[in-house]
């Protein structure tokens, strides 16, 4: 409705206006919800002028019973008098009366509720919105994607493979040994991290009205704890009670599950044959893997993006959702942890493979804890969340690597 069709209500119809607006508030998006909005101000701003005007007239209509007649005394002279509040309306009126300055309470210009002051000294009531908007997301889904074991109370796991199996079959002659065609197994072995995370904030965060700070910043510790493990996942250092990622080379030949020979260090810079160069030198001879995802940084993913031939037009069509999408329909995901090509000299820059041939043991639950006490004299709410988990490649050479060339000697 419009100020001119509001100005027609009475009071309860504006205050009835206003309750059905409240109603409707969740229904309400967009352009709806700006207008009404701006409505509810309107009627805000109105219902304000109404008491200012009743209070006006209450002290004009005082001062017209209580003006004194010619040499009568002053109004609250004698005892029995009018009571202070009528006494200050019957002054005011008079004041009105003769033309004087006349100072109201600030309560009669606004209703005691949080305030905006415009440049033009307009008082207009200000809202709070009950949800906090949130800031860019900076949890990769590589940690959603894997293959995760839930292995409650866990120590450690251990996933058999395949290192190979066997190509000794042959010809052999009448009454000779057959061929020895044995398969060669391994294990990768998964050994259980303490992930934590902590955060504190004053009590009066808590106290602030509609929105829910409290619960932003309880989400964040087991933000913080998912963002942790994506990126270990990539760069895991091994070793005891640590993510074994998929850029870590142990020193152990045996417990390489990724042969670093087998790593990609011709590419340095992004160009029309970058993706056939990842794709085909991934897998065994006789096939062409279909369901790897390509792992990479967002600034490479860029230079893939910003590619041009000769006649100006894309090299590649990248479709974007978030943290995922597609490169000429093979399909990526985003974690910062890559490192960039022709970047930093002998650093991983992009990983590709089946997600499954990565595995995350889950040993615990995480554990989410909200305490008052630990700083109560300084009013501080501490938060903590802590989980069990590790992860490593569970399969020979499960994904081919993207590295930078070492600097020359």
């Amino acid at each position: 409705m419009t100020r001119e069709e509001l100005m027609k209500l009475s009071k309860k119809e504006l205050k009835n206006r206003a309750a059905d607006l409240g109603k409707k508030a969740q229904a309400f998006s967009g352009q709806e919800l700006t207008d009404a909005m701006d409505e509810m101000r309107l009627i805000g701003e109105i219902l304000d002028e109404i008491k200012t005007r009743e209070e006006l007239m209450a002290a004009a209509a005082a001062a017209g019973t209580a003006e004194p007649e010619e040499g009568a005394e002053e109004p609250g002279a004698g005892e029995g008098s009018q009571e202070p509040k009528n006494q200050a309306r019957a002054k005011s009126g008079r004041a009105l009366k003769d033309g004087k300055k006349v100072t109201f309470k600030a309560k009669a210009l606004a209703s005691p509720r949080n305030a905006l002051s415009t440049a033009n000294g307009i008082v207009m009531p200000q809202y709070d919105s009950p949800d906090i908007s949130p800031t860019f997301n900076n949890v990769s889904s590589l940690i959603d994607r894997v293959h995760t074991v839930p292995l409650p109370g866990g120590e450690s796991y251990r996933r058999p493979y395949v290192v190979s199996y066997g190509d000794g079959a042959g010809s052999t002659a009448e009454g000779a040994d057959y061929n020895a065609s044995e398969p060669v197994f391994n294990y990768a072995e998964i050994v259980r991290e303490k992930i934590t995370a902590y955060a504190e904030e004053p009590e009066e965060m808590i106290k602030l009205p509609d929105a829910d700070y409290d619960a932003v910043v309880e989400d964040s510790v087991t933000r913080a704890i998912k963002r942790y493990a994506s990126r270990q996942i990539l760069v895991g250092p091994g070793g005891t009670g640590k993510f074994r990622g998929i850029f870590f080379n142990p020193t152990e030949e045996k417990e390489q599950v990724i042969d670093p020979s087998t790593d990609i260090t011709t590419i340095t810079a992004i160009d029309d044959g970058t993706l056939d160069e990842i794709i085909y030198s991934y897998g065994g001879d006789e096939d062409v893997e279909d369901v790897a995802v390509l792992i990479l940084n967002k600034k490479d993913l860029k230079k893939f993006a910003k590619l041009r031939d000769k006649q100006g037009r894309k090299v590649y069509t990248i479709k974007n959702h978030g943290n995922t999408g597609t490169i000429d329909e093979v399909p990526f995901i985003i974690n910062s942890a890559c490192g960039e090509v022709g970047g930093t000299a002998g650093a991983y820059a992009m990983a590709y493979g089946p997600l499954s041939n990565y595995e995350v043991a889950i040993f615990s639950d995480i554990d989410a804890r909200k305490s008052e006490h630990y700083k109560f004299k300084q009013g501080q709410v501490a938060y903590r969340a802590d989980v069990f988990m590790g992860g490593n490649v569970v399969a020979k050479n499960g994904f081919i690597r993207v590295k930078n060339p070492a600097a020359a000697k």
